[in-house]
């Protein structure tokens, strides 16, 4: 029984609580859960308010510094040390101060630190739209972050700076806060404070006699002081001010009236004249500024404290700005001025990066450096690249995804006519050369070829390819004109981080300033440096740079090239529609140490430049000043490259047979598996000639030699003699089967030998001798005469060469050597005894800039004329000065670069077929 009631009173319990409500259950566990959350929270809160810094009063003034290191780990710039003027609250005018309050922070003097409205508004957009999208910070907030926190989007750090902007207002007066706020915000060239910034901008010492236009300008720029930069964006600095004189009217601080007064005003008319001094490397500086700012979240290098450690090698940075300064050695033209009598002067931009690695080691943003961080022609501007893009967009594609030689055949053919329109593309001066190697058409920068390996391509390929070395296209489609060059824009840093892929075996990684930071009170590092990945094999970038090593050596970049060095280059020019010339120049090299962009031209790219070879010496210049006293290495093949022999002309291409004659055979290079196995059958060996027979004719006095020969081919045959054993020399060429050897040797022997030879083909030489009848009477006679029977040398000739007398003649008579004398005011200087019939005369004798007397005297070597000395023969050269023998070097230059300069307007023709207004690059 007690069993029983026992259960019965345990399945009274049960129902009981079975008859519990369920949302009893879920509400006890909600407000669990809640408790749970709040003490967690409340414990992190108080966690994250425990470790927050102190206050420290001597932070609350002063901006820190950011020091500055170069790639030794050497200080080399100390930003925001100086440009400092500190006000007092009382010297603030209300129209500054409510057009930062109007701006920053409305309800600054009624709460107490931290603005709870905001909060809530901003708490609704971060999670509409993630955590750090919109801000809430109070002025008291934004100096405890400026002067003692990070400057990352954290929850934990939002809540130190809440907490410390409470205590902040409870330690000092509003008044007092807005004072630190003011001479501790950055505006931007080197000014920190109102008060810096209003001398600096407006001239103005006495903030009092700031106007509203000015006000509203002074509190709109700390948001982006380079952005909103007066002096170099007047019209983004206009709309910022019309933004903060929107707020200032809807915050009851000035009138609508008031407010489009204001908006009248020309931003530059209130500038002051004595615009900043440029700070060294600032353009360097300016990259610097843009690689942190991009990669850390909420930095300012200005003023938080940072230690950043950089690339960049001062003795080439200075060489660079040395280049671009006023005192520059390079001959920029004068300004050019254009119909409305305006002067433009030529721009510059270049960038030198580390082959190796990327590292940017110099920037050359402008000439005479950058004002007022202006624009940086290396790194801001986006023009058309022209030729310079045909190794990017065309042939590196063609070797990575076809595995095309460099001898692959292209068919530079006259005017491409472009699918759907009636544009066609030309190639400089309208000249073209049929079938053409892959290097040849790359090396004269030869258009249609070009735009025939980028639709073989592929348009995809292409850009995909050009993507992988950091080329940029945007939002625009990938157009036939790119193929040259005429489409996409680019600038010198994007162009040498590109460039650089070919000279490092095809890694790429993104052209860098900035190793790492660090940030001193935390003790934390962010690593910068962006990591290496493959954008081409190794075939192709080795393929390229060979290609590019002919460019610079042969083609039309010789006058950049270094003598000496192992570099690989490429020009640039590009045309624009219905405009004479190029409007841009460009030149990309590179060794295995360095890789160096630059470009030239006007800020109106519709003025053409008057020398486009100003980047030629630009590259020249640097590249030797980096390599002076340097062991250069040159590239290395790699295993998957081969390089074979292969015969001219031949296409596919093959190889050359045992009788391909050696000015016909030319080594390229093949991708490894691809090389040709096939032996062309072009030229063999032909059959020699039949018959061949020589007599003496009495009646005639002459040798008559005849021969037969059968064949279809049109064959000429090459007919040699020599005299009483001595050396064989060539008669005459002849298409008929006979031939007639007058004034011969009385008594001499004559071998004579016949070559039947077509087009780069040859027989093996057929002989027959003969013996010409002797004449005692006259063999008497001459051994009597003094002069024997050998006759003197007939069309003496002598030219100058490279501080050396090339000396020619001819000689009909027995055989003999020739005795060569250099003579000079009637001295004897030198004499020599030779065999041929020509020499080259050198050595410390031959100095430029001086005349001398050739003589030439023919001596008997056989029987009766053993020694016997024939009539001397005289002529006179002259050995042109230094300067003389230089100029003839530039012109050689000038000729190889012509072609190219010369293109820009056929190829504007096809830019005119378009319509579009872009450039079509010639070379």
């Amino acid at each position: 029984m007690a069993t029983n009631g026992h259960s019965r009173t345990a399945r009274r319990k049960q129902k009981k609580a079975a008859k519990k409500p369920l949302w009893k259950k879920i509400l006890m566990i909600s407000f669990i859960a809640v408790l749970a959350i709040g003490i967690g929270v409340g414990a992190l809160f108080t966690y994250y308010i425990i470790t927050a810094p102190d206050i420290d009063a001597s932070k609350l003034d002063t901006p820190f510094p950011s020091k500055i290191y170069d790639k030794d780990g050497e200080l080399f710039a100390n930003l925001g040390a100086e440009q400092r003027t500190k006000v007092e609250y009382e010297e603030l005018p209300e129209v500054l101060v409510n057009a930062v309050l109007s701006t920053e922070d409305a309800r600054f003097f009624d709460h107490p630190g931290v603005d709870i409205w905001r909060v809530g508004g901003a708490l609704v957009a971060n999670l509409k739209n993630g955590f750090g999208s919109e801000g809430a910070s109070t002025i008291t907030q934004q100096l405890v972050e400026k002067s003692f926190l990070s400057p990352e989007k954290k929850i934990s750090i939002k809540v130190q700076e809440m907490w410390l902007a409470l205590r902040l207002e409870q330690k000092y007066s509003k008044e007092e806060i807005l004072e630190m706020y003011l001479n501790k915000i950055y505006y931007g060239n080197q000014a920190y404070g109102v008060g810096k910034a209003s001398e600096l901008y407006f001239g103005k010492t006495d903030l009092s006699e700031l106007t509203l236009p000015e006000a509203a300008i002074l509190a709109g720029l700390p948001q982006r002081p380079s952005g909103y930069n007066p002096f170099k964006n007047p019209e983004l600095t206009k709309d910022r001010m019309n933004t903060v004189l929107s707020l200032m009217v809807d915050n009851g601080k000035i009138s609508e009236s008031e407010a489009e007064e204001a908006r009248q005003v020309d931003i530059p008319s209130l500038l002051t004249e004595d615009t900043p001094d440029p700070t060294p490397y600032q353009a360097f500086l300016q990259q610097v500024s843009k690689e942190v700012e991009e990669k850390i979240d909420g930095v300012d290098i200005y003023t938080d404290g940072l230690e950043i450690h950089t690339t960049i090698d001062t003795d080439a940075q200075d060489h660079v700005e040395s280049l671009l300064s006023d005192d520059s050695p390079i001959n920029y033209p004068a300004p050019v001025t254009d119909e409305d009598g305006d002067e433009h002067e030529m721009k510059a931009g270049m960038t030198v990066l580390d082959t190796e690695t990327g590292a940017i080691r110099a920037i050359g943003g402008a000439r005479g450096g950058l004002e007022n961080d202006g624009l940086n022609y290396a790194t801001d501007i986006s023009r058309q690249p022209g030729s310079t893009f045909k190794p990017i967009i065309d042939y590196g594609p063609a070797i990575e995804q076809n595995q095309w030689s460099t001898y692959h055949q292209l068919n530079d053919d006259g005017p491409y006519d472009i699918a759907g329109s009636d544009q066609k593309i030309n190639t400089w001066a309208s000249q073209y050369y049929g079938w053409v190697s892959m290097r040849y058409a790359l090396q004269q920068s030869l258009n249609v070829p070009a735009v025939k390996t980028f639709d073989e391509v592929g348009a995809s390929n292409a850009k995909q390819f050009a993507e992988g070395l950091g080329i940029s296209f945007g939002d625009n489609d990938i157009r036939l004109t790119d193929a040259i060059g005429g489409g996409i824009g680019t600038n010198p840093l994007d162009l040498a981080g590109a460039y650089r892929a070919f000279g490092n075996g095809g890694i790429y990684n993104e052209p860098y300033a900035v190793t790492k930071v660090e940030f001193p009170d935390s003790g934390r590092t962010v690593e910068l440096k962006p990591e290496p990945e493959a954008a081409m094999s190794e075939s192709t970038a080795y393929m390229i740079t060979d290609m590019l090593k002919t460019a610079i050596s042969e083609g039309t970049g010789a006058q950049a090239n270094v003598p000496g060095l192992p570099d690989a280059g490429k020009t640039g020019t590009t045309t624009r529609e219905k405009v004479d010339g190029s409007p841009d120049s460009w030149f990309n090299g590179y060794t295995t140490d360095y890789t160096i962009s630059v470009w030239t031209g006007y800020n109106d790219n519709n003025i053409t430049l008057p020398d486009t070879k100003i980047p030629h010496a630009l590259y020249k210049s640097t590249m030797m000043e980096l390599s002076q006293d340097v062991d250069t290495a040159d590239f290395t093949k790699p295993d998957s490259v081969v390089e074979v022999a292969v015969e001219k002309g031949s296409n596919p291409a093959k190889l050359p047979s045992d009788y391909t004659p050696e000015s016909q055979t030319v080594t390229e290079l093949f991708v490894k598996g691809t090389e040709p196995t096939k032996t062309s059958e072009q030229y063999d060996q032909l059959d020699p000639v039949d018959g061949l027979d020589a007599a003496y004719d009495e009646e005639s006095e002459a040798i008559q030699v005849e021969w037969d020969y059968d064949s279809e081919e049109d064959v000429s045959y090459d007919v040699s003699a020599s005299i009483d054993g001595g050396q064989m020399q060539n008669l005459s060429s002849t298409d008929e089967t006979s031939m007639e050897i007058s004034n011969v040797e009385p008594g001499a022997t004559y071998e004579i030998e016949v070559v039947a030879t077509t087009e780069g083909s040859t027989s093996e030489p057929a002989t027959t001798s003969v013996q010409v009848p002797g004449d005692e009477e006259e063999d008497e006679n001459e051994e009597e005469d003094e002069g024997g029977n050998v006759p003197p040398v007939e069309g003496l000739n002598a030219a100058a060469a490279d501080s050396a007398i090339d000396v020619s003649w001819q000689y009909n008579g027995p055989p003999a050597q020739f005795e060569v004398s250099v003579e000079q005011d009637g001295s004897q200087l030198q004499t020599q005894t030779v065999d041929s019939e020509g020499i080259v005369i050198e050595g410390d004798g031959v100095q430029p800039g001086r005349t001398y007397s050739i003589v030439v005297t023919p001596v008997g070597q056989n029987g009766a004329n053993q020694g016997v000395r024939g009539e001397p023969s005289r002529t006179e050269v002259s050995i042109p000065g230094g300067d003389n023998s230089g100029g003839s070097e530039g012109d050689d230059e000038s000729n190889s670069d012509n072609g190219e300069d010369s293109g820009g307007g056929n190829e504007n023709e096809s830019e005119e077929g378009n319509g579009q207004d872009e450039n079509d690059e010639e070379s």
